[in-house]
């Protein structure tokens, strides 16, 4: 008999590959076009167990979604992880910001999992819990904040209100370009690495103590 273990992982891997299956089915045909039946048979597993694991096809394409954001936020704490450290120090600051920026526009922002959850959300947003939806919500943004608010501990920066100086922060690096180009995906765009620069320049004249 197996043990517990082994159902765990057997049942995460069964739940892994329905997600997969419907995430290619959903860009493929689209929502309305993909049947759970196909889905089931793409994933090697039976309608049942589609249904035991999500409900409906509804909730399928939001659990698609929040997988698609979830290894999204985990790739920003990453980046976070990697570029903006207690190791910073004042001299080090706009290169590491710029450098935590940049990873995001290449890594994140021009990632093919960027470009699906987008695509998903546009084109599938009457099938998602609201317009826009996106299981990333304000985690990037707060995750932000705790760090510019850890070099405010440090020193580094005056930031009254942290989570006001991420969004700020946002605005002024992939907003400026989001806003200008349609897109903050360095990857493919030179356009956006001198905005990117500009932008933490600006954000540091703004909150670097003095």
């Amino acid at each position: 008999m197996p043990t517990t273990k082994t159902l765990r992982e057997g049942s995460a891997q069964k739940r892994a590959a329905i997600l997969a299956a419907a995430r290619d089915m959903f860009l493929a045909d689209g929502f309305d076009r993909s049947s759970v039946d196909a889905v089931a048979a793409r994933a090697k597993v039976s309608k049942r167990t589609v249904y035991d694991y999500f409900g409906d096809k509804r909730t399928l394409l939001k659990a698609v979604v929040d997988d698609i954001g979830q290894s999204l936020v985990t790739a920003v704490r990453r980046t976070l992880d990697d570029t903006l450290t207690d190791r910073t120090q004042a001299a080090d600051l706009e290169d590491a910001l710029v450098t935590f920026s940049m990873r995001i526009a290449t890594d994140m922002l021009g990632s093919a999992e960027y470009a699906t959850l987008q695509r998903l959300v546009r084109t599938e947003s009457g099938h998602l819990p609201r317009r826009g939806y996106s299981s990333m919500a304000d985690t990037p943004d707060e995750e932000l904040a705790e760090r510019l608010a850890a070099f405010a501990e440090a020193g580094l920066l005056d930031v009254p209100d942290p989570r006001l100086a991420a969004d700020q922060f946002i605005a002024l690096t992939f907003g400026v370009a989001l806003d200008r180009f349609g897109s903050a995906n360095a990857a493919e765009d030179t356009r956006v690495q001198p905005l990117v620069v500009e932008g933490v320049r600006t954000f540091l004249r703004a909150y670097r103590t003095t």
